[in-house]
């Protein structure tokens, strides 16, 4: 009797321990999702604007648009996300006369269910 409490203690504690273990991370859901890429498109932005302000280059980043799409069959990639920035550029020559040149620039992300956070996406 205590043999065979003991094999249903230890079948059920591994039988717990093997699903627990199995199951991938659960990652947030999309709101919360759209707005860790959010924070990731602010940094980027932050890190780029006016980088060259010594050199008399004046640049704006703004988000013009912001996606994240769920691919339920990619495990190591469930959600890809894209920010779409659009940057204007100004730069005085020697007269002062400014040029502005503007630009739209796309980065794609994919969430690492691992690290809970978004990453780049190489191709």
């Amino acid at each position: 009797m205590m043999i065979r409490r003991l094999g249903l203690s230890i079948g059920i504690a591994l039988a717990v321990g093997l699903t627990g273990c199995s199951s991938q991370p659960k990652g947030p859901g999309p709101e919360a999702l759209e707005a860790l890429l959010r924070q990731e498109a602010e940094a980027l932005k932050a890190q780029n604007e006016n980088q060259d302000a010594d050199l008399g280059v004046r640049t704006t980043w703004r988000i013009a648009s912001l996606d994240v799409v769920e691919h339920p069959d990619d495990a190591d990639a469930p959600w890809r996300g894209t920010v779409g920035f659009k940057i204007r550029v100004e730069t005085s020559d020697m007269d002062g006369k400014v040029e502005v040149d503007e630009v739209n620039k796309e980065f794609a992300y994919v969430f690492n269910p691992t690290l809970q956070k978004w990453v780049f996406e190489y191709h």
